[in-house]
């Protein structure tokens, strides 16, 4: 269902000022459409899975890691780190690249890095492929962290969740402070438990079946404070973004072509947000998978995202013998 493994064909650091290098990687066709792709997180990584996403005979792969996680410097760095900044950086690596037009993709927050990419330098994308859309706005982190979301779902994940900070925290703002505070106190074994905590509620809700054997990977210390303290950073500061900044500048973006791909029984972004999003945007086709949640590493979600990539592919390839 997956493209063969395959190695990069280049790795660098790119210097995108503010005391902040990127780590970026490209593999597959030099010569082929160019796609970046946007991870989740914020706080999240690039990693192999993504290079198999794609034909590497058709498609020049683009993958990095945002700022301050990841491979990128300084790690966990939350001074001059904004979404402004991770949209600035996008384009530092376009131009740094020589990409005249590139398909712009992701994966949830990377989805929200996408859209904003997208309305910013509408020009710049060819096309758009999306996975677990996420709006970044204030409901859809309520959604996310109060009792009243995913919880109702999950509410034994959920107590587990809330277990660091005071029960007088009820509200999404609240609660992402009370945990910020705790990322950022001075007591490392704080630091680290808060994080863990952080990361396997997000992680126990993102499949339909998370199994025991998921739990080192998710509240693994490196990957687990970059995302725990990134996330916290972001959503503290609502993203960093206006309310409801993606579906009111939807028409800078209407004429790009879109395929949003999201799991039906997605209890970390919920449908809504990829349903609203495609029903505001003519020019995108929502695919819903059937017995799926939102995690890329459920079968289900990367052979849609597979078979959607293949199908740009051929898209692009008809335009071109139009032109």
């Amino acid at each position: 269902m997956l493209y063969p493994e395959i190695n990069e064909n280049n790795k660098f650091w790119l210097d995108v000022g503010d005391n902040h290098q990127v780590y970026v990687e490209e593999s597959g066709n030099p010569d082929g459409i160019p796609v970046v792709y946007c991870h989740g997180g914020p706080g999240g990584a690039s990693n192999s899975l993504i290079r198999q996403l794609f034909d590497p005979e058709l498609y020049r792969i683009i993958s990095y890691d945002q700022r301050a996680c990841g491979l990128s410097k300084p790690f966990l760095s939350i001074e001059n780190n904004t979404t402004a900044d991770l949209i600035s950086d996008l384009e530092k690596i376009r131009c740094y690249l020589k990409i005249e037009q590139w398909v712009v993709a992701g994966g949830s927050w990377g989805t929200t890095l996408a859209l904003l990419y997208a309305q910013a330098y509408p020009e710049r994308v060819s096309a758009l492929l999306l996975r677990g859309i996420f709006l970044g706005r204030k409901q859809d982190l309520a959604w996310l962290y109060e009792a009243q979301g995913a919880a109702k779902l999950f509410p034994d994940y959920y107590q587990e969740f809330i277990k660091p900070i005071s029960s007088e925290h009820k509200t999404a703002s609240q609660i992402i402070k009370a945990y910020f505070e705790l990322l950022t106190s001075d007591n490392q074994i704080q630091q680290l438990n808060a994080a863990k905590c952080w990361c396997l509620w997000e992680s126990q809700i993102s499949r339909l079946h998370f199994t025991p054997n998921l739990k080192p990977e998710a509240t693994e210390a490196h990957h687990s404070l970059a995302m725990a303290l990134l996330e916290a950073h972001y959503f503290a500061n609502n993203c960093f973004i206006s309310e409801n900044q993606i579906l009111d500048n939807i028409n800078k973006i209407q004429h790009i072509p879109a395929t949003l791909i999201h799991g039906r029984y997605d209890a970390v972004c919920d449908l809504s947000q990829a349903w609203q999003l495609n029903q505001a945007w003519e020019n995108s086709k929502l695919l819903i998978v059937p017995k799926a949640g939102h995690s890329l590493g459920e079968t289900a979600i990367a052979h849609s995202f597979c078979q959607a990539s293949r199908a740009l592919a051929v898209y692009f390839q008809e335009k071109n013998k139009q032109d």
